[in-house]
């Protein structure tokens, strides 16, 4: 279509113009009217030899004395296609040989004199459009840097949310399964010779299955980009209450101690707070062999403290799928390749604070996590 254009503009553009001198277009004009025209077609393909030719045409038209007219617009769009294709320095090498040798061919065939005011207009049109060109090359490469920009953007932040998810999953399911797995073998155990002690049991795995189906279904919607009406709020430290009775209905005592004025906190830090105490506590229930744990929070100017203690007499050398045995969790990483205290110092360290884990010397374990409150004034 622009090939078309431009050859209809140009051919009458020119007739017009002929139509001044001898009225009609012969034949070697209408030919090198269309030689641009037709390298247009081609010039998406081999933009360089669609530049020479174009460029050849257009100095012989005008240097050998054919009718002034629009014939150079084949060569302006073949110009900034040049431009636009990376060909910026045959562009440029294009632009100054036609227009020297355009003036070299005038002077020797026409015998006239070129004022400078003559040059220098020809020269400026020429300009113009490598400076055209180049402005909207420099565009495109911005919108094309904004597009790349933007995607990228984009996937880190569905990876992150896929971490994230990731990350709740693991600690929800980890905390409800570990009390379905426990409280279904004392069930098991129990069911003939102590029926009520296993309907309690059946109770604590009835609300844990529950709460872990509900998770999962939320975190299956958001994957899918829809909306759970049943999605239960965003817990925090102040549904403490209900986990400790929950692993307190599954055997395990915990006492909760808090220091300092209990304030609103930022959500993430509610959030990571809570699945910190979670994960601490699951741990305790399935390795630890503890009889009670301990859960302290310190609300200090600029600062929260979460600490998480048992009387555990697990064995320090088991290490288990989480990684919250005692050797295992004092290290770095889990020896196992677990998520559980890599997941929790993942939880601190996102936020600016940090997480320490590590057993006792007088026996049992501990976890301390804190996290800086940057809305206050340390």
């Amino acid at each position: 279509m622009v090939a078309v254009l431009v050859a209809a503009v140009s051919v009458v553009g020119t007739h017009f113009a002929a139509s001044k001198v001898d009225g009609h277009l012969d034949l070697p004009t209408l030919l090198l009217l269309l030689v641009g025209p037709v390298a247009l077609l081609f010039s998406r393909r081999w933009p360089a030899p669609a530049l020479v030719v174009t460029t050849v045409a257009t100095v012989g038209y005008y240097g050998l004395g054919f009718p002034y007219g629009p014939q150079f617009t084949a060569f302006a769009v073949v110009l900034v296609m040049a431009v636009l294709a990376g060909y910026r320095v045959l562009a440029w090498v294009c632009s100054v040989g036609a227009l020297t040798v355009y003036f070299l061919l005038y002077w020797a065939i026409e015998h006239g004199t070129m004022s400078w005011t003559w040059v220098l207009g020809h020269v400026a049109g020429v300009a113009a459009i490598l400076a055209l060109s180049e402005l909207y090359r420099v565009h495109r490469q911005r919108v094309a840097v904004q597009r790349r920009i933007r995607a990228e953007r984009q996937r880190r932040q569905a990876n992150e949310e896929r971490l994230r998810i990731a990350q709740e999953l693991h600690d929800v399911l980890a905390h409800n399964i570990s009390l379905i797995n426990v409280q279904a073998g004392v069930a098991l155990h129990l069911m003939d010779q102590r029926p009520e002690q296993a309907r309690t049991a059946l109770s604590v795995i009835k609300q844990a299955s529950k709460e872990a189906l509900g998770e999962m279904r939320s975190a299956l919607a958001v994957l899918r980009g829809e909306t759970y009406a049943a999605h239960s709020p965003t817990p925090g430290l102040d549904r403490l209450g209900e986990l400790t009775g929950r692993l307190g209905s599954a055997g395990l005592a915990v006492r909760t101690t808090v220091t300092g004025s209990p304030r609103p906190l930022p959500v993430e830090v509610d959030l990571a707070a809570y699945r910190i105490v979670q994960e601490a506590l699951t741990n305790v229930y399935r390795h630890a062999r503890a009889s009670e744990a301990v859960v302290s929070l310190a609300y200090r100017p600029g600062q929260l403290t979460v600490l998480v203690t048992d009387d555990g007499t697990g064995d320090p050398t088991a290490a288990h799928p989480d990684g919250a045995g005692p050797v295992a969790a004092a290290e770095p990483a889990d020896a196992s390749g677990g998520n559980g205290i890599p997941g929790m110092r993942e939880r601190a360290t996102a936020l600016g604070g940090s997480l320490t884990a590590g057993p006792l010397p007088g026996g049992g374990f501990r976890v301390v996590a804190t996290f800086p409150l940057g809305g206050e004034a340390p």
